[in-house]
């Protein structure tokens, strides 16, 4: 990993001596599941932080929304800003402001100073989000990739399913502080290995007017867009929010911001997995949202109980996140996409989706007769497939991404992946509600399968046409046409 920039270096390339950093791959892992965690860990405590700092519970919510509106809506300005400078650097500033944010919050004497600690946590976390697949990239020779991938992409999604039962624990104990403390030693961690283990590749600039431009456009209208998805169910100014979300983004993908993104996805022939990335991420979030929330609303279930049900599926997907990595590498030695993407990367992507819809299909038919035991192995099943699933479609992504916009690419589909995790509550929510109880269930959970089962064909299409095959001529005919 040499040169002055990322954006500079070809995602094949790696180390002198072409020895595999795995732990640079395993700071990426160990990252993405912080960042993850900080999606959700905070959720279970609000109501001792409202109590704590003496504010509402509609200004405690804001120590969730500081954090989670700023990772969305600075990711594609980020990491069109992180193609053009030091990962290294990028890496260390980043973490270390994020461990700092960290303290700055869980210090907080009240809600203004924890809502801004969590603001600029946010921010620091959309550049950790973009960093981390990239980094993991560059890690690894080619033949590795899929092994690489399946690390952050296991890890993260798992951060995010265990931040709940984590911050209950931490809260029963310890108190709503200790929330926001639990990551710093992560991040120390990872500072020390990242200080010694990555070679020196160039330094930070700042933004310039463009990026400036840009975050403003982009954070506006993403902004608006998951406001509106999270007031679906309870508000209808939604719509206002929605359609105010338009002209932002229209603005900046036709303009000098937005066209290097779109042309960076069509020039790899990546919107149909990003658009496979967002249905499998919305699947999952309606199916979590709709069976938590049944098991202990509808069936009486204890809270303890619920949470050992859903465990399955993070236990499943932790188990096969490996496996499909490795599975992923295997064709490699014998025969290379265009690209340099493992060939077999897309069959295992398809066939994890395919167990995800299949694990989330088979959960329709219980209709109101539900059992922690039917529900887990369902949901094991389902994991299993998100596990296959996960660390090859990244590999698919990055791996086709240009040289120069790797981060590009990877910023893209981590936006993707958050607005599934966005938008299947809200859909879940509004299929869920006019029925109400067994059925509203069983509509919900229909979303979600059905929205499963549209990646499955989305992973399985090849959108790159086929590089035209010269035509074979012989030396007579040649010399007749130009003699």
């Amino acid at each position: 990993m040499t040169g002055h920039s990322p954006g500079s270096q070809q995602p094949d390339h790696i180390p002198a001596g072409g020895e595999d950093r795995w732990l640079l791959v395993a700071v990426a892992g160990l990252l993405s599941f912080v960042a993850m965690l900080d999606m959700n860990i905070v959720n279970v405590a609000l109501a001792d932080i409202a109590d704590g700092l003496h504010v509402s519970a509609a200004a405690a919510q804001w120590a969730v929304l500081g954090y989670q509106l700023p990772v969305v809506a600075l990711l594609l300005p980020v990491g069109r800003w992180l193609d053009g400078v030091g990962m290294r650097s990028a890496l260390l500033v980043a973490t270390a402001g994020f461990g700092l944010c960290s303290a700055l919050a869980a210090a907080a004497p009240w809600a203004s100073w924890l809502i801004g600690a969590r603001l600029a946590q946010g921010a620091f976390g959309a550049v950790l989000f973009v960093l981390m697949p990239v980094l993991a990239l560059r890690s690894v020779r080619p033949e590795l990739r899929g092994r690489a991938m399946s690390v952050p992409a296991t890890l993260g999604p798992l951060g995010a399913v265990t931040g709940p039962a984590m911050g209950g624990l931490l809260l029963d104990h310890l108190g709503w502080r200790a929330v926001f403390l639990v990551k710093i030693p992560f991040c120390l961690l990872a500072l020390v290995v990242a200080w010694r283990a990555m070679p020196r590749d160039g330094g930070l600039r700042l933004p310039d007017r463009r990026s400036a431009a840009d975050v403003l456009l982009v954070g506006s209208g993403v902004t608006a867009l998951l406001l509106a998805l999270t007031l679906a169910s309870g508000s209808p100014g939604w719509l206002v929010l929605a359609l105010a979300a338009v002209p932002p983004l229209w603005w900046w993908l036709r303009g000098p911001g937005g066209r290097p993104v779109v042309g960076a996805l069509q020039a790899a022939s990546l919107f149909r997995a990003h658009a496979a990335v967002l249905a499998l991420a919305a699947g999952f979030a309606a199916m979590h949202y709709v069976v938590a929330l049944h098991l202990q609303r509808d069936d009486g279930v204890s809270a303890t109980t619920t949470g050992l049900t859903v465990l399955a599926f993070p236990l499943g997907m932790g188990l096969a996140g490996p496996v499909g990595g490795r599975l992923a590498d295997i064709p490699h030695a014998r025969l290379r996409s265009r690209g340099g993407t493992p060939t077999g990367a897309r069959p295992v992507a398809v066939i994890g989706a395919a167990l995800t819809a299949a694990g989330l299909l088979l959960l329709v038919p219980l209709g109101g007769d539900w059992s922690p035991v039917d529900v887990a192995w369902r949901l094991a099943l389902a994991g299993l497939g998100m596990g296959l699933n996960g660390g090859p479609t990244q590999a698919l992504v990055m791996g086709a991404a240009p040289a120069d916009r790797t981060a590009t690419v990877g910023s893209s589909v981590q936006l993707a992946r958050s607005l599934g995790f966005t938008l299947g509550p809200a859909l879940a929510t509004a299929a869920w509600g006019p029925a109400g109880g067994d059925d509203g269930a069983m509509a919900g959970l229909t979303l979600a399968a059905a929205a499963a089962c549209i990646a499955v064909p989305l992973l399985a299409l090849d959108g790159r046409r086929p590089a035209p095959v010269p035509e074979k001529t012989t030396d007579a005919a040649a010399t007749a046409r130009h003699p």
